[in-house]
């Protein structure tokens, strides 16, 4: 049977959004025909809207809010075959099955699931030696699509195109003759971080003949990076506390690369093709084998070796101890390579 209607449940952050995405282009090549619709929250919608394989956005913000009665009604209406669930939620997983939707899939290591769901894919994440995406592609064996999939392959999906249309003021910014550079120093706490001083290391080593840069992120982080004089130099911009995330999804498109920690903008700028650096802790479960982006211009850097005594602090010492020099030989690879 082909399914008509396929939902991708995954409520959490945008990075975690952004690698659930080949999901869609993989289940749009097995079932050209069906619709899909990715389950999210209101604030990943347009993430959701810049990917061509998914049909609908379904908001789990409003959903969540009915009755009980109001949400499962909802459910019923769309009338799916299958919902897979990408991150288990246990009021979503209930949902589903009284919504009576035929084949709901989900991770056997949740204990909810045993009951809500009709098919277990037995795996672990914490202890997997494979990258986020291909975890999730994992659960699309119930649906017969059980083969390999490398890495290489994941880079070259088209999982997110969209215009690089910027208000008039935001495309000024952009330098027609050096590169268009983004910094996106914090996390909100989110990821392992490199350093606001580091940060300001690599900005001084970049030459101000060849890059125009620009710092992201939001009002609160902006209060920090300008504290420790980040926006200080000639050749930055200070666009924090400016954009909406659609706005962002648009200049990234719109600028030529970007370097982070692991966030959700690394990976919008990996799935959109841009020159992107992810900077990373060797720590298991958040180390690069598990979290790296994946795009065709996209690499990342990790010190190798252990780093337990980092694993019960908020900060990782051997992430901080890349240094900026480091940092900008790797990207400068990138960008020649």
């Amino acid at each position: 049977m082909t399914p008509a209607k396929i939902i991708i449940s995954r409520t959490d952050h945008i990075g975690d959004v952004v690698l659930s995405l080949p999901m869609a282009a993989i289940l749009k090549k097995q079932f050209p025909g069906s619709e899909i619709i990715f389950l999210g929250r209101s604030y990943t919608e347009p993430v959701i809207g810049a990917c061509p394989h998914i049909d609908r956005f379904l908001n789990w913000t409003v959903l969540e809010k009915m009755n009980e009665k109001n949400r499962v009604s909802r459910f019923k209406a769309l009338k799916a075959d299958v919902i897979i669930h990408v991150y288990p939620d246990r009021l979503i997983a209930t949902t589903s099955r009284q919504a009576g939707i035929p084949i709901r899939i989900g991770t056997s290591h949740r204990s909810y699931h045993w009951i809500t769901c009709n098919h277990l894919v037995h795996f672990s994440r914490k202890r997997s030696v494979f990258h986020e995406t291909q975890l999730n592609l994992r659960l699309l064996e119930p649906l017969g699509i059980k083969r390999y999939i490398s890495t290489d392959e994941i880079r070259r999906m088209d999982t997110l195109s969209i215009a690089p249309s910027l208000k008039k003021e935001t495309a000024r910014l952009l330098s027609e003759k050096k590169f268009n550079l983004i910094l996106h120093p914090l996390s909100k706490r989110n990821a392992r971080e490199w350093g606001l001083d580091n940060y300001k290391k690599l900005i001084g080593m970049l030459p101000v003949d060849l890059f125009t840069i620009f710092i992201t992120g939001t009002e609160d982080e902006g209060l920090m990076i300008r504290k420790q004089q980040l926006t200080d130099f000639p050749h930055v911009t200070d666009l924090t506390g400016r954009q909406t995330l659609q706005d962002l999804i648009r200049f990234i498109a719109a600028a030529d690369g970007l370097i982070a920690c692991s966030t959700g903008p690394l990976h919008l700028a990996a799935a959109l093709g841009k020159y992107t650096l992810g900077i990373y802790s060797p720590l298991r479960p958040i180390h690069p084998g598990r979290w790296a982006p994946l795009g065709l211009n996209a690499s990342f850097l990790v010190k190798n070796g252990p780093c337990r005594k980092c694993r019960k602090k908020d900060r990782c010492e051997c992430l901080e101890s890349i240094t900026p020099e480091e940092v900008k030989n790797k990207f400068m690879e990138i960008i020649k390579s």
